[in-house]
């Protein structure tokens, strides 16, 4: 068969603000001063002396155990640090891991008992149900293994977005997204790091996904957690012992 001589055409991608008729590329939004707050965060945390780093969820698991055990002890960590301090979930794994915490040993125990080795952490009745509920689907959909995709890992009962970035993060060592929880998204809107006021640590997540630097992604939870136990805190704030004072647009300034 005679073969066509007319050439394909190709199309051509132009980058943004490139090419006939395109429109001048607008400047990507960020905030004032915020490389100079980052800075000065990371002057302030350089100790590594708040709860997170000593008690966070990265310290709470089996470090000898097989990687699937590791992976399953990271995901039970962030389900029980919900609404609870890491000094009450860091002891809290440790009576768990002590009983040996493994899938198969967390479904033979029963409600009370998982009830009482978690205890005080916060919501632990409702904790122990989603534990329950979530380790049997591991065992049967994964395997025992927790999934690798935050889509699938917000799909488990008791686990929300944050917790399925920190575990992306600290059992896959995967960057998917910005863990915001609490101290991210307050210390977010006080330094004014979203275009406008959010309303929830989901909504901090998105703002600060729309300009933070990808490289920055994982660092940015560990930064703020600890900033936020030890300076910035939810009520009077230590603005006189901050770094930022003087850049801070919610500083109380003496």
């Amino acid at each position: 068969p005679r073969r066509s001589r007319r050439r394909k055409s190709v199309a051509i991608a132009y980058e943004p603000g490139q090419g006939e008729g395109a429109e001048p590329r607008r400047p990507r939004w960020e905030p004032p001063n915020w490389r100079e707050q980052l800075e000065r965060i990371r002057e302030m945390r350089r100790s590594r002396d708040a709860p997170v780093d000593d008690m966070g969820v990265q310290k709470c698991y089996d470090s000898s155990a097989p990687p699937q055990v590791r992976r399953y002890q990271v995901l039970l960590a962030l389900m029980l640090s919900s609404q609870t301090k890491d000094q009450v979930t860091s002891a809290a794994m440790l009576r768990l891991r002590q009983r040996g915490l493994t899938v198969d040993t967390v479904l033979q125990m029963d409600d009370e008992t998982l009830g009482q080795t978690i205890y005080p952490v916060g919501f632990w009745r409702n904790k122990v149900k989603y534990i329950k509920q979530t380790t049997a689907i591991l065992k049967q959909k994964y395997g025992g293994d927790i999934p690798s995709t935050v889509e699938e890992l917000v799909q488990l009962p008791g686990v929300g977005p944050k917790m399925a970035h920190l575990a992306m993060h600290i059992a896959w060592d995967s960057v998917a997204g910005i863990a915001v929880d609490t101290h991210v998204h307050r210390i977010s809107n006080r330094l004014k790091w979203v275009k406008k006021e959010t309303k929830n640590p989901e909504e901090t997540r998105v703002a600060l996904e729309d300009w933070l630097p990808r490289e920055l992604w994982k660092e940015i939870n560990w930064l703020l957690v600890g900033f936020g136990q030890q300076t910035c805190l939810p009520v009077n704030p230590r603005c006189s012992q901050c770094l930022n004072q003087d850049i801070c647009p919610a500083a109380k300034r003496v």
